[in-house]
């Protein structure tokens, strides 16, 4: 019987370049934040909790050692099995998660240790309870605070950096992003969805939004893209983690080097200039 007869075709579905990169962010052998932390980093010591509410599974924070510099490392945990996937809300911060990163960007600043943070996620968490508790407020608080923070700070999307839940660990003097990594305001699938109302429309969604890491560097909404080994990290993570830990160490040697003030100065400017354009008539 032929292919006409049985009503079915043989043609493989054409996948954007776009979605390529979204399925390597998403891949499941692709190193989550703590993955990066425990190998790039030594004498990983962590703190819990937030003073206020609880301790939020879905964020870790903690002192480390990145080569002969003491610094505060955050990233958030998405778990390896379902049982703790759930148990760390797949990675999506609820707002004590917040309010715990920016108790340690604190303390941070107080002993004068650089902040280094590690984001993979779709957004913060829009849960009733989330809300509840103040999930705005912690992310325009993080959001503030970082902005005037007198310690170095670094933020490296690896993964998916979505919406306020990643900016509010991403105002920082340097954002760095992996080569297949995505920022985004929005997931392509709920973009399509508003659009389109239809969610199976997600590849021309993400072609539409713009969000590789060569379309956000850009418009100046990161400052490096670290390049990744062929087909993505997963293909070759001590490669990939490697080339990371330099790019890491160079960029603080270059913040430990400016003036406090100015290092300030430099970071709030530079977040005011993000994605502006000016057209001439």
């Amino acid at each position: 019987m032929s292919e006409q007869e049985t009503g079915t075709s043989l043609e493989t579905p054409v996948v954007s370049p776009a979605w390529i990169r979204i399925e390597r962010a998403r891949h499941p052998q692709r190193p989550y934040p703590m993955d990066f932390i425990e190998r790039i980093f030594t004498d990983f010591s962590e703190i819990h909790g937030d003073r206020a509410y609880g301790d939020d599974e879905a964020v870790a924070c903690g002192m480390a050692r990145l080569g002969a510099d003491e610094v505060m490392v955050i990233g958030n945990r998405k778990g390896g099995s379902t049982k703790d996937r759930v148990r760390r809300n797949f990675g999506m911060p609820h707002p004590e998660g917040y309010r715990k990163a920016l108790r340690c960007m604190r303390i941070a600043e107080k002993f004068a240790r650089p902040v280094i943070s590690f984001i993979d996620l779709p957004g913060a968490f829009p849960g009733l309870g989330a809300e509840e508790r103040g999930q705005a407020e912690a992310i325009a608080r993080n959001i503030l605070e970082m902005s005037r923070l007198r310690v170095p700070t670094i933020s490296v999307i690896s993964g998916e950096g979505g919406s306020g839940g990643a900016l509010a660990l991403a105002v920082s003097d340097r954002v760095l992003i992996l080569e297949n990594a995505l920022y985004f305001v929005i997931t392509p699938e709920s973009c399509a969805a508003i659009m389109w109302r239809d969610s199976a429309q997600k590849q021309p969604a993400a072609e539409a939004m713009r969000i590789s890491a060569p379309e956000v560097a850009a418009i100046g909404c990161v400052d490096e893209i670290v390049p990744e080994p062929a087909g993505g990290i997963h293909t070759d993570r001590e490669a990939g983690e490697g080339l990371l830990g330099a790019v890491l160490k160079k960029h603080l040697k270059e913040l430990k080097a400016m003036p406090v003030d100015a290092m300030v100065a430099a970071r709030q400017q530079k977040f005011r200039n993000i994605a502006q354009f000016y057209t001439q008539g």
